[in-house]
């Protein structure tokens, strides 16, 4: 049974008419330290009702509860501190692990309803850069998430392959560059020709008026301009798919921007047949007063149409296709503003499932202390990261542990695993500050100390000879295991807390807080010496890896069985 649950049941017993189990289990804290109990319920909400003092509150129900189930139960103050009977519970939490394996944790809350993903999208035609990381691991961490609480989550690359940059790119192309330039290093040129047409628009800002006139004959059809985007588009996509490969992040789909270019007059006609398209100075807007936010643009003066315009064919598509219980955006939290017009818009059209929309907005990643930028040139390049850290766990690995088989393919997971892990255990609206050596490091709150953890842990099943633990006496008396097993029993509600507040973090934080215990028990205890709680502290060890590796897998890193 959960242990919330077993206290709240022993409590309602008591309280009988004042809260429900519910109510009761929602008010259940964790003591900050363990002296004072396993969990506490506070008295504090009662003393209106009951007409006494939380502190004699809380004396009264612990001298009428029920103690059967707890080594003991007791009053602090206005607190009732609840001792579990930890080699009951430690058996229990053990079994459970053991039996279900990598399945410990998974729930049917989703009920197999879809939740598309609007994640990482990055703008063809320029490399993907540390900028791009953020939306693609939260994306993905989510949608592992996701799948762990029982739902279908749809991963969307909505590829920036639309917009005024493809006319700017086309002017820059045409003025200054050259097949053969493009065909030899595709990206890298491509870039150039941006940066340098947005230094060149500083001082000639009819580059710019070029730029849109080119949009717009790309959005007319024009066949010099659709030859160019395509190739674009082909040149960029098959770069971003060597990056995912590295990163072992796949989509269901990759219909970007342009992909709704002959799906977006239903939303204009639509806006305009409820009245709510007014022509301001020859645009075409929504007018959003009445909700604080600014007007939405859905076409400009010319008629070519913007982000809003694509992104409301967007929302209605997938509503369509997936009938989404939720639809999440992984999208920076400078674009709040736009979300928040975004559901305002379809709100106003009649569509209530726009409140199923959710913005999942995220800060920046600097380096020192400063914005990365793609028009400004300032760029750090993904794949630049991802291998210099691979070469930085390798060097680490070598030292450690030089006659590693599988060196390669171990160095490339803990250096990638480096780099999302980092990314994942910062809560996601925190920028932070980027810099790979601390990423890197064995020690400390990184990825790579995750996962030495649980090489550790099997090196020591190895030792033992990774015997068969699951019907063995699994019940420990060492008091120093109780930390470890109460958190391996917390991964449940972990995993769920993890999706409610749609945050990567919890299971990343969560991972590190049982790798510190697990690693304090095992400098403190003789795992493998010969009595008859051997296999008790072997299953202790095994369902550590267990819930290690699975946590890891959940933010999309591995676990290495050696390091």
């Amino acid at each position: 049974m959960d242990n919330k649950l077993q206290v709240a049941n022993a409590l309602a017993a008591v309280l009988k008419d004042q809260l429900s189990v519910v109510e009761i289990q929602n008010k259940i804290e964790m003591p900050k330290t363990s002296d004072l109990g396993d969990l506490a319920f506070p008295t504090f909400m009662l003393a209106k009702a009951l007409r006494k003092a939380p502190q004699q509150i809380a004396a009264d129900i612990v001298a009428e509860i029920d103690q059967t189930g707890f080594e003991k139960v007791v009053a602090t103050g206005p607190y009732v501190n609840f001792f579990l009977d930890k080699q009951l519970v430690g058996a229990n939490i053990l079994h459970e692990i053991l039996t279900d394996g990598a399945a410990y944790g998974n729930n049917t809350d989703g009920e197999m309803r879809n939740v598309p993903i609007d994640m990482s999208s990055p703008n063809i035609a320029k490399p993907m850069s540390m900028g791009h990381l953020r939306s693609t691991v939260i994306g993905n961490a989510l949608a592992n998430i996701l799948v762990k609480n029982g739902y279908n989550p749809v991963k969307i690359n909505h590829l920036g392959d639309w917009g005024t940059q493809f006319g700017k790119l086309m002017v820059a192309y045409k003025m200054w560059g050259s097949e053969a330039e493009v065909k030899a290093d595709p990206i890298n040129t491509l870039v150039a020709y941006y940066v340098r047409f947005h230094e060149e628009a500083k001082a000639n800002p009819e580059l710019d008026d070029q730029g849109r006139a080119w949009f717009k004959k790309l959005e007319d059809g024009d066949e010099e301009a659709q030859q160019l985007w395509k190739w674009f588009r082909d040149e960029s996509l098959q770069e971003f798919l060597n990056i995912y490969d590295q990163l072992e992040i796949t989509f269901d789909s990759f219909n970007g921007e342009a992909f709704y270019n002959d799906k977006m007059d239903e939303i204009v006609n639509l806006l305009e047949d409820k009245g709510l398209l007014v022509e301001s100075q020859g645009a075409q807007i929504v007018d959003l007063e009445k909700y604080n936010l600014p007007v939405a643009m859905i076409k400009r003066t010319d008629g070519a149409t913007l982000y809003m315009t694509r992104d409301l064919a967007a929302a209605m598509y997938r509503k369509r296709e997936y009938d989404f219980d939720k639809s999440f955006y992984v999208v920076g939290g400078e674009q709040r503003e736009h979300f928040q017009q975004l559901k305002a818009v379809l709100k106003e059209a009649g569509f209530a499932w726009s409140d199923d929309i959710e913005h999942i907005p995220f800060g920046l990643i600097t380096v020192d202390g400063k914005k990365l930028s793609t028009r400004s040139g300032r760029i750090i390049l993904l794949q630049d990261v991802l291998d210099d850290a691979v070469k930085l766990a390798n060097e680490q690995i070598n030292d450690k542990n030089p006659d590693l088989a599988n060196k390669e393919q171990v160095a490339k997971e803990v250096g990638v695993g480096a780099v999302i892990f980092h990314d994942l255990q910062n809560e996601r609206m925190n920028s932070f500050d980027f810099n790979l050596a601390e990423v890197v490091r064995f020690e400390g709150d990184t990825g790579p100390y995750v996962q030495y953890s649980n090489a550790r842990a099997n090196s020591i099943l190895r030792k033992a000879g990774n015997p068969e633990l699951v019907n063995a006496e699994l019940s420990l008396t060492d008091a120093a295991a109780w930390d470890t097993l109460k958190l391996l029993g917390e991964f449940p509600a972990t995993v769920r807390r993890a999706l409610n507040d749609r945050e990567p973090s919890v299971i990343a934080k969560y991972a590190l807080h049982l790798s510190r215990a697990y690693n304090k028990y095992y400098a403190n205890s003789k795992i493998l010496v010969e009595d008859n709680e051997k296999d008790a502290r072997l299953a202790l060890v095994q369902a550590v890896s267990i819930v290690l590796t699975e946590s890891l897998r959940l933010l999309g890193v591995h676990a290495p069985k050696e390091m």
